[in-house]
């Protein structure tokens, strides 16, 4: 391991920068006028919670922006020491973190599978205590394709999946699997919720995918939506264009 990564990986370094990097995300929310789509959004959202906020995961980063001041949240992050920051600074921000490996398609069938069945049920736990689980839906590796996890959590749950977006018309695109965006200050956001989808606990396979293309769909329509309404097209989708400051 490299001097740099074994500098980054301190415990004292990474506490450090996750704190700066939640004073940095608060700023951005601060500096930056949203839209919320639905406009009346406070009504309809308390009669879905709690519910699973489907993410695409370049989006991950700004998930603390959608959360009200009365919503419990949580999301999950991998033990990975790379993890650390993410951690720290989703905390500080008031977002419960997970620390466990999320639950994949793999585990569609079986909930006790192995893999992704220690986070499946830490969810499932957090749901059923009334808090709100942001869940990056993509296939691990592969931007904008989702993936069976984030339906077998709304299958065993109960809950809807209610797919989220938060976008700003000034950020930076990172060269990275899933180009995840950061926000930068003094701009406009849209947060959109979209189309509140259940999966029956009973669901044979053709439905089932059925329902994962629907998620999918309804997933890239609030993003396309978010982006238009802060007047910046997103070019991840390959329908809009690489945003900038």
């Amino acid at each position: 391991m490299s001097l740099g990564k074994r500098l980054l990986r301190h415990p004292l370094v990474q506490q450090a920068l996750g704190r700066v990097a939640a004073g940095y995300l608060a700023l951005v929310r601060r500096t930056n006028r949203f839209t919320v789509v639905p406009g009346d959004a406070d009504p309809w959202l308390d009669a879905q919670s709690p519910f699973i906020a489907g993410m695409w995961h370049g989006q991950h980063i700004m998930v603390s922006f959608a959360r009200r001041r009365q919503d419990r949240v949580s999301t999950i992050i991998s033990r990975n020491p790379d993890g650390n920051i993410n951690t720290i600074a989703l905390t500080t921000l008031g977002v419960r973190v997970i620390r466990a490996s999320g639950a994949r398609g793999r585990v569609v069938r079986d909930a006790r599978a192995k893999g992704g069945a220690e986070g499946l049920r830490a969810m499932l736990r957090a749901l059923k205590n009334g808090e709100i689980v942001a869940f990056s839906a993509d296939v691990p590796k592969v931007s904008r394709v989702c993936d069976a996890g984030i339906l077998t959590l709304a299958r065993f749950s109960g809950r809807p999946i209610v797919p989220t977006a938060v976008v700003t018309s000034r950020h930076i695109r990172f060269n990275s699997w899933d180009r995840a965006c950061l926000g930068l200050p003094f701009g406009r956001g849209a947060i959109v919720f979209g189309e509140a989808i259940f999966v029956p606990r009973e669901v044979d396979d053709e439905t089932f995918e059925g329902l994962r293309r629907r998620v999918e769909a309804e997933m890239n329509r609030v993003h396309d939506h978010a982006y238009t309404l802060v007047g910046r097209p997103d070019r991840v989708t390959g329908r809009l264009g690489e945003a900038a400051a």
